[in-house]
């Protein structure tokens, strides 16, 4: 059957008031001999827009969902067929997924597994008849009760054990649908007290985790790229993965940098303090950037509410991140985001999409134009430019020390700084973000 009744949206320009077209979103625009299409790799995220009911703390679902009248495994199908069929309406080429959000589970893992088996057979012939990829796959290891203190970092052994398991057949999941990537999300990965909490011990059984999964990874010879989400907290208090540069420091020290990057979301950022630019650009320097997720969060509220992207300034920014990663390999721009409890017709799940993915559009624009002038580049490198000849010079390329550079400051040369001009940049970022 079909669950979704509108034809494929199309591409009507700025000016069109259509809440079912884009305005901005067209892949075969050029800029700068970029194309939007290959920048913009959009994925829709399997959980909040096929699973997710609509409940919170305070209220039960309000999701209208023309699958949810099914159960068990005729459910997860009829949710398989709904997701195709959105894809093909938004025009995506990808999706990502947690394994419990695609099958459920059963009284056991064997059980558990002949379910996942089943709907990943349907979906790879799905896959294969509309030419959708996967971007990526993760094990859902956090929701269930047995999770209560912690997957790869919980007290129990016998946890340990069980999410081996399931990362092993996650990551054969991964091989058979060609995954672009796999993610580790470590949703209970922290702790709340360090009254009970070994951490050393669960650092280390996190490492011996991830350095199990790349041995498994090579043993079956899935070539997808390793990712890691960071978030600063929510479930846990403490997340061992608190942001992008926490991350690669656990990376760097249990010598696993070179088997994974970063897959980084925009609300996770304001959780952790951060704006999603400086996520990126962190990532991006260090040779790190591989994915995004892309939502929003609330200032106001201090939990990840996972909305769709509608601020250009951030969009704009990203993308300028991403342009000068020279894109982002074989990570895209996923949408983990949910539209809102309010919103529950079935029709705003592409009304959300479509903004989200016009955003990405304006910013894609914006940020392809202001590097193609050189807009910050130039201002920046005559900020530095003290550091490309005297003793600047002689800073950056290891001849000074500080005894010479006592000498040069006893020798009275009087120090002139120059504004930063932040008021006038951000007039420049408004005008090419309104230009688009």
């Amino acid at each position: 059957m079909a669950y979704f009744s509108r034809t494929p949206i199309s591409y009507e320009g700025r000016d069109s008031r259509n809440p079912y077209a884009f305005k901005h979103y067209n892949p075969n625009e050029v800029i700068g001999g970029r194309r939007m299409g290959d920048d913009l790799k959009f994925s829709v995220a399997y959980w909040h827009t096929f699973t997710a009911n609509g409940s919170d703390p305070f209220g039960v679902g309000t999701m209208q969902r023309g699958w949810d009248r099914f159960s068990g495994m005729d459910l997860a199908k009829a949710r398989l067929e709904a997701a195709f069929e959105l894809f093909a309406t938004l025009g995506v080429g990808y999706f990502c997924f947690h394994d419990r959000d695609i099958a459920p589970e059963g009284d056991t893992l064997k059980e558990t597994n002949r379910n996942l088996d089943e709907i990943v057979g349907l979906m790879e012939k799905n896959m294969k008849d509309s030419g959708v990829k996967l971007l990526w796959n993760t094990a859902n290891m956090f929701t269930h009760p047995r999770f209560v203190h912690g997957a790869a970092t919980s007290c129990n052994a016998d946890v340990f054990a069980y999410c081996a398991a399931q990362v092993k057949k996650a990551l054969e999941t991964a091989k058979q649908l060609g995954a672009q990537n796999y993610v580790f999300w470590g949703g209970r990965e922290g702790y709340e007290t360090l009254l009970n909490t070994d951490l050393k011990l669960e650092q280390d059984n996190l490492a011996r985790f991830m350095h199990m999964a790349v041995d498994y990874a090579r043993e079956i010879g899935f070539d997808g790229q390793f990712l890691i989400e960071p978030k600063p907290k929510e479930p846990t208090k403490h997340q061992y993965d608190f942001d992008a540069a926490t991350a690669m420091a656990f990376l760097q020290q249990y010598g696993l940098k070179d088997h994974f990057k970063l897959n980084l979301e925009a609300n996770h950022a304001t959780l952790a303090g951060h704006t999603f630019e400086h996520e990126l650009r962190v990532a991006r320097v260090s040779g790190m950037l591989g994915s995004i997720d892309a939502n929003q969060g609330d200032p106001l509220l201090g939990w990840d509410t996972d909305e769709f992207p509608t601020d250009l300034y951030t969009t704009t920014l990203a993308m300028y991140e991403i342009i000068l990663n020279d894109g982002l390999g074989k990570g895209g721009i996923n949408f983990d985001a949910k539209v809102r409890r309010a919103s529950f017709e079935q029709d705003d799940l592409i009304a959300a999409h479509v903004a989200g993915m016009d955003s990405f559009a304006i910013g894609w624009k914006a940020a392809a134009k202001l590097i193609e002038d050189q807009v910050f580049e130039n201002v920046i490198a005559e900020r530095y430019r003290s550091f490309t000849e005297g003793i600047g010079r002689e800073i950056v390329e290891g001849k000074a020390d500080f005894k010479s550079l006592e000498a040069y400051a006893l020798s009275g040369k009087p120090i002139v700084n120059v504004s930063g001009k932040q008021e006038w940049l951000r007039s420049l970022l408004n005008q090419y973000i309104l230009s688009v």
